[in-house]
């Protein structure tokens, strides 16, 4: 295992999306959403639709239906989702994360660099710590038994974001996004 960081680029925010839609595509109630929060599409890279949750035991009931999936992602850049809540599995930890991108073939990643970069802008964009300075522990994996640990640090400094996302990790492949 060797500790290992990605530098993300400066983030695009595009459009939101209402709480029902949402809750269709993950087979949750409408009210399992966190209203204090938007659900929005973010992209540091590869675009993806954070949506914040209440708790785990909603995370827990998540499961993506397919065919109300498809129908969102026609008409998005994103075609993967982000969903994540302030309480987790292990204490240490800030947030639960799960990651569905059907459309790339990954049902669930136990482990996702470029979405948790996302979600790290998100996060200080839209001040869910209440700071514009985050640095985080995200548990994931859990629900598909592969439990990850990713640490996400990241800053708006000026209107301009500087983000990193690293763990340990066995390393499977390198290359440069351009």
């Amino acid at each position: 295992l060797s500790e290992t960081w990605i530098e993300h680029r400066e983030p695009a925010f595009s459009g939101f999306f209402a709480p029902d839609l949402l809750a269709d595509v993950l087979s949750i109630d409408e009210n399992d959403i966190d209203g204090r929060f938007k659900i929005q599409e973010v992209s540091t890279g590869v675009p993806t639709i954070i949506v914040p949750l209440k708790s785990l035991d909603i995370i827990k009931k998540v499961s993506v239906n397919i065919e109300k999936y498809t129908q969102l992602i026609q008409n998005t850049q994103a075609k993967s989702i982000l969903v994540f809540c302030p309480e987790t599995y292990d204490k240490k930890n800030d947030l639960n994360v799960r990651f569905f991108a059907d459309y790339y073939g990954v049902p669930e990643d136990p482990a996702t660099g470029s979405a948790n970069g996302c979600l790290a802008a998100y996060l200080v964009k839209h001040d869910y710590f209440g700071k514009n300075k985050i640095e985080i522990r995200v548990e994931q994996g859990y629900e598909i038994g592969r439990k990850s640990l990713l640490l996400l640090k990241a800053q708006e400094k000026a209107g301009k974001f500087y983000i990193t996302v690293g763990g340990k990790v066995i390393l499977v492949a390198k290359g440069t996004l351009v």
